[in-house]
């Protein structure tokens, strides 16, 4: 039972705070999720159970889902003690967990090879981001060799065929965000 009310008062807060942080009164709320104000009010409060039927269209109004709303606070093993996974002059590290809202991926990489040939290149759906922390990274987009320089980011289509290398002598380390897709393309490729 304990447990069930604190649930309860954890989603309650949920929904509080993701209302404030919008912006939004109780009446803006209440009529977004289709529920008077002063039901919407008794829920945040506590002096209303807050029922699915009225859970769904909150969720709905707020921009997130039933689970993200009543998932676990438990934040006992918040470090993420990456693992490094080395291959053809780069070394990738994943930054977070397997719980990153639409299954991005984030990585730091460090490549110490100059960028690709067009033919190494790869394609898959998708969008890439990456900034780089340390050296100056040479992005292929195509035909097109484009210098990013630490502190810089870059955004691009992954349908292009791309890749990406250390301009110069020296290894450029980036911090990356990587769809699913892109997540799969960049640990697939064969050693």
């Amino acid at each position: 039972m304990e447990q069930e009310l604190n649930v309860d008062r954890l989603v309650r807060q949920r929904i509080r705070a993701l209302r404030l942080a919008r912006g939004w009164s109780l009446d803006a709320l209440a009529e977004r999720a289709y529920l008077s104000p002063s039901n919407l009010s008794r829920i945040e409060t506590g002096a209303r159970r807050i029922a699915l039927d009225q859970l769904v269209p909150l969720a709905r109004a707020l921009d997130t889902t039933i689970d993200q709303l009543t998932e676990s606070p438990n934040d006992e093993d918040v470090v993420i003690r990456p693992q490094q996974d080395e291959r053809r002059g780069m070394t990738m590290w994943t930054l977070a967990s397997s719980r990153t809202p639409g299954g991005l991926t984030v990585a730091k990489m460090r490549i110490a090879t100059p960028v690709p040939s067009l033919e190494e290149a790869g394609v898959h759906p998708g969008r890439d981001w990456f900034t780089v922390l340390t050296g100056t990274a040479a992005l292929r987009l195509g035909e097109r060799i484009i210098v990013v320089e630490q502190g810089n980011a870059a955004e691009f289509s992954t349908m292009l065929p791309h890749a990406i290398g250390a301009h110069g002598s020296k290894p450029v380390e980036i911090l990356t965000i990587l769809t699913a897709e892109g997540q799969h393309a960049h640990s697939e490729q064969p050693g």
